[in-house]
């Protein structure tokens, strides 16, 4: 049993009637001749469970919220909590799908049990179904939840079969041949955020596990209740990186409330020690810190810093983080809109080799291509360029088996200013290379430090307003653009081919009312776009914006790739 990091917290604190703080994922499969099913997977998830401690903790709040709360086991897991199914009305296409999945990723999660729900969608065309799960983001990242999903993946269709080769009356499987998706688009890796600088070179991809690994333990059903419940037991689960034991509780039970107490009075007394060491260390990013890179002397100040904690280190100075006003920023509202679609990764690194940059740039280019064409649509394209905060993974050894992010941000301009595609490129491929030499130097922590300064008790209470106002008067960033490594071959959930994974993140006050993400996927690089209506009135069109966006990069334009007519029907919500 650990506690909450500061920074997992943060996610918890920014929950409002219009802020839902959940990163999710949208897997649409071939479904094995009906292979996957609800109790196909609920199987799978209760046979697996033991493989992402995210899925089997709940949180235990302290008391009056006088400190962090602490990531307990939930000793009665029921799946039917977590796995839902619906079906698609017809016909079934992909508009449909995504004003489906938008309506679910619009609602909060219940807070007293595991913070994860699964949604199993049949009525797709073409005999197809998707798999949109969800997971809070006090518990996973981007690539922790990349992980989650890869817990459940095997890389033969028969994977998840017991060793006899049957399973509920399902036939053992032979792998299919790699058609479809490796026909359009050969294998390919796109980087993760500015971590690779070389174009087209590999990052580490996420961990797969064996086809037909077993859990090291059963889950045992709870007598009259069939397969739906399980008692979680064994070692204590790993969670929160940075979080505490809790003084008198051990193992995964839920803490005492003398210990709870007792801590938080510890940490009640330690806080402005620990306030202070952490304002130190974010002062000395202060150039690099949204808006607080805009106040007079904050490049002297930061130096001034690194200086008197010995940092001699030289950083490449960053370009002016200056946020122009656009219609993506401001108060959000709870509803949400979006839509999802497929460009090929092999067109995107030969761009990228052409140009002598990384796969990351051309991708973070095309976004801005996409961006500038859509406010040029409505006449609100601003002179400055926009600023975009990029999160980058900092995993530590051994870090995948912990509960909790492990993230930073990196926080640049992006050229919509710029009139030429080729020019756009070039300024993108040289902001970001600064950046990342930047972050190679000396990984920004200023995230987690800004969510030490305050107390506990103090930030769950001031967070939602503090947003509520920066979105309004001073936003830090004009959105957030992810892109998360994947692998580039075909994986099978309970027999069926994923076809395509659409990621979809969070909207903030703060952030803005638009976030773009992508994960790349056997040889495509899927994007999932989240946007609040209120701010983007047609989410779909950014899709076809960055269609037309690599085909001003490329040598030769290129015939329409995107799966299932995209470009023709682009999928919207």
């Amino acid at each position: 049993m650990r506690q909450l990091s500061a920074l997992d917290a943060q996610f918890l604190h920014v929950e409002t009637a219009t802020t839902v703080a959940h990163v999710a994922g949208l897997a649409v499969l071939d479904p094995a001749d009906g292979a996957v099913d609800r109790d196909s997977l609920a199987a799978l998830l209760l046979a697996r469970l033991h493989l992402s401690p995210a899925l089997s903790l709940r949180l235990a709040e302290v008391p009056l919220g006088l400190d962090h709360p602490y990531w307990v086991a939930d000793l009665a897991f029921d799946i039917d909590h977590h796995l839902f199914e619906l079906t698609l009305p017809a016909p079934g296409d992909d508009r449909r799908l995504a004003e489906a999945v938008a309506e679910i990723h619009a609602r909060r999660l219940d807070r007293t049990r595991p913070l994860w729900e699964m949604h199993l969608i049949k009525g797709l065309r073409g005999g197809r179904v998707a798999v949109y799960t969800k997971v809070h983001h006090a518990a996973i990242d981007g690539v922790s939840g990349a992980e989650t999903l890869a817990a459940l993946l095997d890389l033969t269709p028969d994977g998840h079969l017991p060793p006899n080769g049957t399973a509920k009356g399902h036939p053992s499987t032979t792998p299919a041949p790699r058609t479809g998706r490796r026909q359009r688009a050969e294998a390919g890796v796109a980087t993760e955020a500015g971590l690779c600088p070389e174009a087209g070179a590999a990052p580490e991809t996420n961990a797969v596990p064996e086809a037909g690994a077993r859990p090291e333990r059963a889950a045992t059903p709870k007598a009259g209740t069939g397969v739906g419940v399980v008692t979680v037991t064994g070692a204590e689960p790993e969670a929160g990186v940075g979080g505490t034991a809790v003084a008198g509780g051990g193992g995964g039970a839920k803490p005492g409330l003398v210990g709870m107490l007792a801590s938080a009075v510890l940490h009640g007394a330690t806080q402005p020690l620990r306030a202070a060491r952490s304002a130190m260390r974010a002062v000395a990013d202060l150039d690099a810190i949204p808006l607080a890179a805009g106040l007079p002397g904050a490049r002297l100040i930061a130096r001034a810093a690194r200086a008197v904690r010995g940092d001699r280190q030289h950083r490449p100075e960053l370009p002016s983080l200056a946020v122009p006003r656009t219609p993506f920023n401001g108060p959000i509202s709870a509803r949400r809109h979006l839509s999802f679609g497929s460009l090929p990764l092999k067109d995107i690194k030969q761009v990228a080799k052409a140009n002598g940059i990384s796969v990351n740039d051309v991708v973070m280019t095309l976004c801005a291509s996409a961006l500038r064409s859509w406010l040029r649509e409505r006449d609100a394209l601003p002179d400055e360029p926009l600023i975009v905060a990029v999160p980058v993974a900092v995993r530590r050894p051994g870090g995948k088996d912990l509960v909790g992010n492990q993230i930073s941000a990196m926080v640049a301009p992006v050229p919509t200013n710029v009139p030429d595609p080729k020019e756009r490129l070039r300024v993108m491929g040289a902001v970001m290379g600064r950046a990342k030499r930047r972050f190679a130097l000396a990984p920004a922590t200023w995230p987690s430090e800004l969510c030490s300064l305050l107390p506990a008790p103090v930030t769950s209470l001031a967070t939602p307003a503090i947003f509520r106002l920066a979105g309004m008067a001073f936003p830090p960033v004009n959105l957030i653009v992810s892109n998360v490594p994947g692998p580039q071959f075909p994986l099978y959930l309970c027999g069926g081919r994923v076809l395509s994974y659409y990621p979809l993140s969070v909207l903030t006050d703060v952030s803005g009312g638009l976030t773009i993400t992508c994960f790349s996927y056997d040889g495509m690089l899927d994007f999932g776009i989240v946007a609040c209506p209120e701010r983007v009135d047609d989410v779909w069109s950014l899709l076809g914006h960055l269609r037309t966006a690599l085909d001003e990069l490329s040598d030769e334009r290129v015939g329409d790739e995107f799966r299932d007519g995209v470009g023709v029907d682009l999928v919207a919500g």
